[in-house]
């Protein structure tokens, strides 16, 4: 039996945009002890869990999170202290009753999140065993196919492309290691495209390079050719995943790309998806339709899902009842899944759950704002996904959870699957 939880402490820190975060730490009566980092989006779905933030002008721009922080020690930790560690549904459950909203607005996601997912850390470590194995449901070994950011654009680098990520998936690697390189070495062979074309290699949030001034195709182009440059075959070794965040892009129903001086209906949106799937070899298309443009979204599965990944972030939101309607109405045939965008651990379980028993597959995200947290690197493992997103191979933030999966793969020898290519839902129709 796992010991009680003994203690609940948070603590302000910064993130990859030097914006404050939460981190928690939970000991148990054992001495057994887990932390966690929350991270923070920058393009968040309306519909998303909240994060607490102070509001207070005068410091860190009211970015500040000692509200959540106060919430963890005054109302979650006398709550939770004295609960069994491993009681993971009791103890998140107990917290959602505390905070009594649907979209966890009074205590914060973020402040919730933490202590979560500090709680099943320390119920890990009290085990004796890696966090992929002490959530994992029998016994874990598949590595997961990266969708690695290598050029940004959107809200996460200003002056760039309308669409917010352009992502490299190394489909036809034997190991996640090999995956991984080759991944490394087209980026650095778009940094070299970009430096001898007299473009800025300034990165954007995530990692990827953010020259400024690019047409959307433009970008495309470039990502085609930093594939052949490093010496690839663009579609059968690495393929292509987008997220073009087009929430940010709608209004009114509209959809305005200002880089292409144009304003796009949704069947006209659709219609550039298909003409980008004829002309790139493009395996996962992310948020191509807007968060409420279920319309759209039914237009965009009917004309594309029998052959690629469409994944839905701000439409589903790590949320079930979300999956589920989308399920229904037969919008995506994936979800993105982010812990912050819900607010617990088990919840961001019962959507992994929730998606698979549809066939739909399952994407592990990272938010641009990140800390050197790893949890998700072993969820996707301990989950079996197959599938995770989490940004350039660059900047620390990121590389951690690369290297956490590194680690994994190393600690399972020869047990270690790599999931490449057949992760996707275009390689199973």
């Amino acid at each position: 039996m796992t010991s009680n939880i003994a203690s609940v402490r948070a603590r302000e820190i910064l993130d990859s945009r030097a914006n404050p975060t939460i981190t928690v730490e939970v000991a148990l009566e054992s001495g057994a002890g887990g932390a966690t980092a929350v991270p923070s989006g920058a393009s968040t779905g309306a519909l998303e869990a909240v994060e607490l933030r102070d509001g207070d002008a005068k410091r860190y721009r009211g970015k500040g999170v000692l509200k959540a922080i106060a919430n963890v020690h005054d109302t979650i930790a006398p709550k939770v202290v004295g609960m069994p560690g491993d009681a993971q549904r009791k103890v998140d459950q107990a917290m959602i009753d505390l905070d009594g909203t649907p979209d966890k607005g009074r205590l914060g996601a973020n402040a919730i999140l933490g202590v979560s997912v500090a709680v099943a850390r320390a119920a890990a470590a009290e085990a004796g065993k890696p966090l992929y194995r002490y959530l994992a449901d029998g016994e874990p070994t598949l590595l997961p196919l990266p969708l690695l950011n290598i050029l940004n654009g959107g809200k996460h680098a200003e002056g760039s492309t309308d669409f917010q990520e352009f992502m490299i998936a190394p489909v036809g690697a034997p190991t996640f290691a090999e995956g991984l390189r080759w991944s490394v070495e087209v980026y650095h062979a778009l940094e070299r495209i970009l430096h001898e074309g007299g473009r800025p290699t300034t990165l954007g949030d995530e990692g990827g390079f953010a020259p400024p001034g690019l047409a959307n195709d433009g970008a495309m182009d470039l990502v085609v050719q930093a594939i052949t440059a490093a010496g690839y075959a663009p579609g059968d070794q690495i393929a292509i995943a987008l997220d073009p965040a087009t929430s940010e892009l709608e209004s009114n129903g509209k959809y305005e790309l200002t880089r292409e001086g144009s304003t796009l209906t949704a069947d006209e949106l659709v219609d550039l998806w298909a003409d980008w799937c004829r002309r790139y070899p493009i395996a996962s298309l992310e948020d191509g339709m807007a968060e409420e443009d279920w319309d759209g979204w039914r237009s965009l599965n009917a004309r594309l899902g029998d052959r690629m990944q469409l994944v839905g972030d701000d439409i589903f939101v790590t949320n079930v009842e979300r999956i589920r309607e989308g399920i229904r109405q037969e919008a995506a045939n994936s979800v993105l899944i982010k812990l912050n965008q819900i607010g617990t651990l088990t919840e961001t379980l019962d959507a992994i759950a929730e998606a698979s028993r549809a066939g739909w597959t399952s994407v592990i995200s990272h938010r641009s704002g990140e800390t050197e947290d790893t949890t998700i690197a072993d969820l996707v493992v301990a989950t079996g996904a197959g599938l995770i997103k989490t940004g350039a191979p660059a900047r620390g933030e990121r590389t951690a959870k690369y290297n956490r999966l590194l680690a994994i793969e190393a600690e399972l020898g020869d047990r270690a699957r790599y999931a490449g290519g057949s992760a996707l839902v275009q390689s199973r129709a």
